[in-house]
């Protein structure tokens, strides 16, 4: 009774811990939603002045083209690198460590559901030798 009593009071603490983490987590995503407008900003007036700066040297097309020229090589360099990323040693191990898991406690549950209808059977013949004596 104690075991369970235990169980039970370790649920309910993981459940107030996993609670916690995801309101943690919905702050974390407003405050980088509003860091990122402020971010969209900052780069919308750099362009403004990029593009001011540049004027000042160019014509205001040729200046525009600098800047979305600029802006495109920046976007296919971010991209390359976005494409390169891939799971790392620790993902993979991970994903391993996991997967063995997933199949030891399919193979606890086998045996454990194996070792209960053997259980069965050898009770049902003590019980049909103890009727037929």
């Amino acid at each position: 009774m104690r075991s369970l009593r235990l169980a039970r009071i370790a649920a309910e603490a993981e459940g107030l811990r996993l609670r916690r983490s995801a309101q943690r987590t919905a702050h974390r995503a407003v405050y980088v939603i509003v860091a990122l407008g402020f971010f969209a900003w900052a780069v919308l007036f750099a362009h403004v002045a990029a593009w001011f700066w540049l004027r000042l040297s160019w014509e205001a097309r040729h200046a525009a083209l600098i800047v979305a020229g600029a802006d495109l090589v920046l976007a296919v360099l971010l991209a390359v690198l976005a494409s390169l990323l891939s799971p790392g040693r620790v993902e993979r191990e991970a994903l391993e460590v996991r997967r063995r898991a997933i199949e030891s406690v399919g193979g606890a549950l086998a045996f454990s559901a194996m070792a209960m209808q053997v259980l069965r059977l050898f009770t049902n013949l003590l019980a049909r030798r103890r009727s037929g004596r």
